[in-house]
């Protein structure tokens, strides 16, 4: 098979389209033809040194897939050569073909194409385990967003929607302010021109937070009583300063969460809770996965590049 290697930390140069042996299945794993996959902000910062798959997993970046099952191991349940379906990857997905468990794979939900399904395990699975089953956002409650036009944003936004809740987001530009509205958000504010703790105070029952310790005071302003914040990400830091008697004055929770480095089966738990509950809404036209672009497999290193200028709203897809 053919796959993006990262040659060396560096700038996205340094993934490199070479041949590799093609995987075979081990014990409990599915080898998936290829036919998409997506670029996440986790393979940006494993191209750059600061963030090594987990033991035992895929050198390759990629966390997520859409394909054919090609070949299938021992101990699997519930899927057979010839399946189209999707994954949530521990690494691996920039190649043509992957093995993985089969707990993580997923049937492509009904309503989106094979390649489109690339879009969905990432976000879905985060978005699911992080607002659903660790902050138990309930109907009625209010969502705040943080970077509502990125892939995680637009499945957060349509998700929390779908279950009845307010949506409150940021985004960084006029134009990706107007598509997060559109595509459900109750309200939403351009983060460089006007301060979302202002804005929000003391409004949010849960936040999805991918900026870390820049935003924590702010975030306190923002969050109710009882509120919940889950920080997923660090784009803006991970060293900050807690004013503990603000966080007891506002009996809230703060819950930080990772899924590569999960179990197998922690994962497992994950992915049957976005088929019960995240695909039925897909196939009803309630969520649709968000491209910005699709760009060939063998030319990754333009597809990081456009992630990295930070103009996207949605996913960029990874094709053969």
């Amino acid at each position: 098979m053919r796959a993006v290697v990262i040659s060396e930390p560096g700038d996205p140069g340094v993934l490199v389209w070479q041949e590799l042996p093609d995987p075979r299945p081990a014990r409990g794993e599915v080898v998936i033809d290829v036919v998409a996959s997506a670029v996440n902000r986790a393979d940006v910062l494993q191209r750059r040194g600061h963030y090594p798959p987990p033991p035992g997993a895929s050198e390759l970046p990629g966390l997520e897939c859409s394909g054919v099952i090609v070949e299938v191991g021992e101990n699997v349940e519930g899927f057979r050569t010839g399946d189209q379906v999707c994954a949530l990857l521990a690494g691996g997905g920039y190649a043509e073909r992957v093995a993985v468990p089969w707990q993580q794979v997923m049937p492509v939900p009904a309503g989106v194409s094979l390649i489109e399904a690339a879009a969905l395990p990432e976000v879905a699975c985060t978005v699911w385990s992080n607002v659903f089953m660790a902050a138990r956002l309930r109907k009625g409650e209010t969502l705040l967003v943080h970077g509502g036009a990125s892939g995680i944003g637009t499945l957060a936004v349509q998700l929390a929607k779908a279950y009845g809740s307010h949506v409150l987001v940021t985004a960084g530009t006029a134009e990706k302010v107007r598509r997060c509205l559109d595509l459900g958000a109750d309200e939403a504010v351009n983060y460089r021109e006007e301060d979302f703790a202002e804005r929000f105070a003391g409004r949010a029952d849960v936040i999805l937070d991918i900026i870390g310790a820049k935003y924590l005071p702010r975030n306190l302003d923002a969050l109710a009583i009882g509120g919940r914040l889950v920080v997923i990400g660090l784009q803006g830091g991970a060293m900050g300063e807690l004013d503990l008697g603000r966080l007891l004055a506002r009996r809230a929770t703060i819950i930080a969460t990772g899924l590569r480095a999960r179990s197998v089966d922690e994962k497992g738990v994950i992915c049957r809770g976005v088929v019960d509950n995240v695909w039925p809404l897909v196939g009803a036209g309630a969520i649709r996965p968000v491209v910005h672009a699709a760009v060939p497999l063998a030319e990754a290193a333009d597809a990081h590049r456009m992630l990295e200028a930070g103009e996207h709203i949605g996913k960029i897809l990874l094709v053969r």
